[in-house]
């Protein structure tokens, strides 16, 4: 079965003869090469451009090595361009070709050529984009299964589907497979013997007991805010470890780079600025932080505000956490306190505050959830997400309640 991944073919559609190399990145298993291969092959077959003007080389085929070598790759390509109408090149696990940089800038100096590269996210990064083609290559981030790319393929209701992609989250071969006994050890095996094997490898890294431990205490404060120096006071009070700070700093760094974490910054929202440390972390794929944990911490508000983050990343927005202060009176005295809104969503001149609540069963509760939200006096809108399958209601405060299933189902649900 194939699950449609329209909204990344619409961004490749809309990017196609723009000058640039066209750089698909995102976590290894996440759908890029078949992307690639597949879906926008298949399109641009049916839109009538002949197979022949379309170039693959896939770097990692043993029938494809003597392509590592870029001159010889460049000239294979070049071989292949014989007419002056629009050639295609696709280019898969670029990394593995020497002298790679070279050859796609000298592919941007043919005019009828029209490249689309994806590599190893450990090896081929974002950053190293910007560096390389200094502004002439086009990222597209393929994340994990949304939720709405999900159910379009689960044979079961929403309520059983959200249960699955909360504890296996959303690689697209696991969405696939049947048993729970297949996803739980797929995504174990996947995770010690893939993502932790490139990290290891590239940087040489030789205090494995140590990244092993960083992302189990990543993985346990998903949601909540935490940063190096507190990480460095776990691994010395449980671990007893003399790993430095800047060890830590720099395994987070590796993280990111290799899209298993996000680091999100928090803002003063009435200050108008961001905060140092502490940040939150996400994992782009829940299910692979369960596998780190070996399937033992399965906290649904927790996975649920992660599942939140990341769909909203996945519409395009840029997200913090929001910090807002609230004074108030006791005991004749001026007081402050802090307050934390989840997420602050911003997209052009589109800004929304979205507080994750998975229940509110009770008027404290309900006023707890709320009480950031109340406190933020602009007129952008604010957002309870709960999870509960129920209509979009608006409460006296101007505040919209809203089910996580209308949420995560609807791509234009932020502005219902």
């Amino acid at each position: 079965m194939e699950i449609k991944r329209d909204q990344y073919l619409q961004k490749l559609i809309s990017k196609m003869h723009n000058s640039m190399i066209k750089v698909i990145t995102g976590m290894r298993r996440s759908g890029k090469s078949y992307l690639l291969f597949h879906i926008f092959r298949d399109y641009l077959l049916e839109e009538g451009v002949k197979a022949s003007h379309i170039i693959s080389i896939e770097f990692d085929r043993i029938e494809n090595i003597e392509y590592r070598d870029g001159i010889t790759a460049y000239n294979y390509i070049k071989s292949l361009i014989v007419d002056d109408e629009n050639y295609y090149i696709f280019l898969d696990e670029v990394q593995m070709m020497n002298n790679f940089e070279d050859v796609l800038n000298s592919l941007l100096h043919i005019k009828n050529v029209d490249t689309y590269v994806t590599g190893s996210n450990s090896k081929f990064l974002s950053k190293d984009v910007i560096t390389e083609f200094r502004g002439r290559g086009d990222e597209i981030h393929v994340y994990p299964l949304s939720y709405a790319e999900f159910m379009s393929q689960y044979k079961g209701d929403r309520y059983e589907g959200w249960n699955e992609y909360m504890i296996y989250g959303g690689l697209p071969y696991v969405a696939l497979l049947n048993s729970d006994k297949e996803k739980s050890d797929y995504l174990l095996k996947l995770f010690k013997e893939i993502y932790i094997r490139d990290i290891m490898e590239r940087y040489k890294i030789e205090k494995v007991e140590e990244l092993n431990e960083l992302i189990n205490i990543l993985a346990s404060a998903v949601g909540s805010l935490t940063n190096p120096t507190k990480i460095l006071a776990t691994f010395k009070s449980v671990l007893h470890s003399d790993i430095s700070i800047n060890t830590i700093r720099t395994y987070i760094e590796y993280l990111k780079d290799a899209f298993i974490i996000s680091e999100v910054s928090r803002f003063d929202v009435k200050g108008r600025k961001y905060i140092g440390t502490p940040f939150k972390y996400y994992f782009e794929d829940v299910g692979l932080r369960n596998a780190a944990l070996g399937f033992r911490q399965i906290e649904e508000s927790h996975i649920m505000e992660n599942v939140l983050y990341n769909e909203l990343k996945l519409r395009g927005y840029s997200v913090d956490v929001g910090v807002v202060k609230k004074r108030y009176m006791q005991e004749g005295k001026n007081k402050e306190k802090q307050l934390e809104i989840d997420f602050i969503c911003n997209q052009g001149s589109k800004r929304y505050y979205i507080q994750s609540a998975l229940n509110m069963d009770s008027k404290s509760k309900e006023e707890q959830e709320k009480l950031s939200l109340k406190s933020v006096d602009d007129s952008f809108k604010k957002i309870v997400v709960v999870k509960d399958y129920m209509k979009v209601n608006r409460d006296n405060d101007g505040i919209n309640i809203m089910g996580i299933y209308n949420f995560l189902l609807d791509k234009d649900s932020l502005d219902l």
